[in-house]
């Protein structure tokens, strides 16, 4: 009997790590335009007219993210960002163009909200042997998700991190899973996946040959996963659901 119990488990970022609930997105990136508009000025930059400078970059993200919808395949925020302002005459170094675009994101950043525990959780998973990664659909910078979650103290647990506009692949297609699958280092049927989206995370997961586990979030409120779906209300209760996953495989019962 092939032994498939769980060595590494994948989460999905946004509202499975980092709970940013409803989030008014046009708020928090008028005060991102705020603060990069102060940034181009603090370096002697061309800034122009600050509703001109709002008003550039996120008719350009938007395109970019309803162009994304249409190819199913995500962009860099911050070479976007970098386009724009080049036409503008801004003439910055990679790293000041990293931090011109957490800027950016650093408003979004502040919405986000992570279980009190959670540095626990991790430290309880990988005690358990298992290779912790991520894989997100995302936008955002690869610099500026690493700053956020440096901040947060979470960084160092994820060995492996997998950003959709990096690959040009996104979720829900099954290829993104193999791909990361193939990072980690390990085979499809010992790996976990954790997220809050049935279309994206879950049914993808499942179709790969994987254990999916659905954390309970506003967008998956009322609605049903396919069958052999897990359910977690947070993540703490991970470290103890693998125990018993691996338990059953172990004495080939086959449930937890």
């Amino acid at each position: 009997m092939p032994d498939n119990r769980i060595t590494a488990v994948l989460f999905d970022l946004g509202d499975t790590i980092l709970n940013f609930g409803r989030v008014n997105t046009t708020r928090a990136f008028l005060q991102g335009a705020r603060a990069t508009h102060a940034y181009l000025r603090e370096h002697a930059q061309h800034a122009g007219a600050f509703p001109c400078h709002f008003v550039l970059n996120l008719v350009r993200l938007r395109l970019r993210y309803v162009m994304a919808d249409i190819t199913h395949r995500d962009f860099n925020s911050r070479e976007v960002l970098q386009t724009v302002g080049a036409r503008k005459g801004v003439k910055l170094s990679p790293q000041q163009w990293e931090q011109f675009a957490w800027l950016w994101y650093e408003p979004l950043s502040r919405c986000a909200q992570v279980e009190e525990d959670i540095q626990q959780t991790l430290e309880k998973l990988q005690s358990l042997g298992l290779k912790l990664g991520i894989v997100s659909n995302t936008f955002v910078s690869r610099f500026s998700l690493e700053k956020h979650l440096q901040m947060l103290g979470i960084l160092g647990f994820f060995t492996m991190q997998l950003y959709s506009h990096e690959v040009d692949v996104r979720k829900p297609s099954r290829e993104i899973f193999r791909i990361a699958a193939e990072r980690i280092g390990e085979p499809v049927t010992k790996i976990l996946v954790v997220g809050d989206r049935i279309d994206n995370d879950i049914k993808p997961a499942l179709e790969n040959g994987m254990t999916a586990v659905l954390k309970e979030a506003y967008t998956n409120t009322g609605k049903n996963p396919p069958p052999g779906t897990l359910r977690v209300r947070r993540l703490s209760e991970l470290p103890a659901l693998i125990k018993s996953l691996n338990s059953a495989a172990k004495t080939g019962n086959g449930n937890p």
